[in-house]
């Protein structure tokens, strides 16, 4: 699906994402309606989600989280109409999705479950990369208009799926990070220049595009939000929901789970997540 001269688009949630997708759909021709809780100043935000479903071909929905998704959700249900087609980039819990892609079938909508991994730069590059969960025709209908904004789309399977693996990678990153921070702590303290530790793991099996994205801001104290420490911590907490569904133990995510929120509510939850590695770093 590509933009034709009357398509229209909706894309609710103007954060770091939403808002880069919404300027590069709006430059590929479609007609976009924005709208955020909190104007941004944007061409095309709308007063609210009401109006900017009206009409909409494709609803984007880049909400923060499952409680913003479900209040959102519950405004705009009347005003959904058969054939619209709604995506669901958000991250949330998988009982959320489950309950969107109810009540969007309930008024003959189509939905796909489309979260996605990338942050600032990628979504500004048009190289987010969706998990999609649904139908394949349809995924596969939508793909011109996916590939607007992303470089790749992954079919994981039915609604729900795309869910999953999103939580599941980032219970990976978060690990990840805390694990990173913990060691250029320790390599530090005992005199080892963090450059060295940063070109030892580049050549290790631990190195990955995480490691080399992050490793500098921590060196460099420069922790500007890309994905923030609370929005991972929310993602935290519904990894552990997952978890705790499926009767598997995972000490590793709930201790990091438990960091997370313990930094957040010192006041670093609007930093990215990279701040994991803050506390070690400041003078006692």
């Amino acid at each position: 699906m590509s933009a034709g001269p009357s398509d229209r688009a909706a894309v609710l949630g103007l954060g770091i994402i939403g808002s880069r997708a919404s300027t590069r759909l709006a430059g590929a021709g479609w007609d976009v309606a924005r709208w955020n809780r909190t104007p941004k100043g944007l061409s095309g935000e709308v007063s609210s989600p009401e109006e900017a479903v009206d009409g909409a071909a494709v609803i984007s929905i880049y909400l923060k989280d499952s409680s913003a998704l479900r209040e959102v959700a519950a405004r705009i249900e009347a005003c959904l109409e058969p054939g619209q087609t709604v995506l669901n980039h958000s991250t949330v819990d998988l009982e959320t999705t489950l309950w969107l892609e109810q009540l969007c079938t309930a008024r003959g909508c189509r939905f796909l479950d489309a979260p996605f991994t990338g942050s600032k730069l990628a979504a500004d590059a048009g190289r987010l990369v969706y998990y999609i969960g649904g139908d394949a025709a349809l995924a596969a209908e939508l793909d011109a208009y996916l590939s607007t904004t992303s470089r790749e789309r992954l079919h994981c399977g039915a609604v729900g799926a795309a869910t999953v693996v999103k939580l599941a990678t980032n219970l990976i990153s978060a690990c990840t990070v805390q694990a990173m921070a913990e060691a250029l702590a320790i390599s530090t303290r005992h005199g080892v220049p963090a450059e060295c530790l940063i070109d030892a793991v580049s050549r290790n099996v631990s190195g990955s595009p995480l490691a080399a994205m992050k490793f500098p801001g921590m060196v460099a104290g420069n922790y500007e939000t890309h994905f923030s420490l609370a929005n991972m911590g929310k993602d935290s907490r519904y990894m552990l929901a997952l978890a705790a569904a499926a009767g598997v133990e995972t000490p590793a995510i709930a201790a990091v789970s438990k960091r997370m929120a313990e930094l957040s509510d010192a006041g670093l939850g609007g930093l990215d997540y990279s701040a994991l590695a803050k506390p070690y770093f400041e003078s006692p």
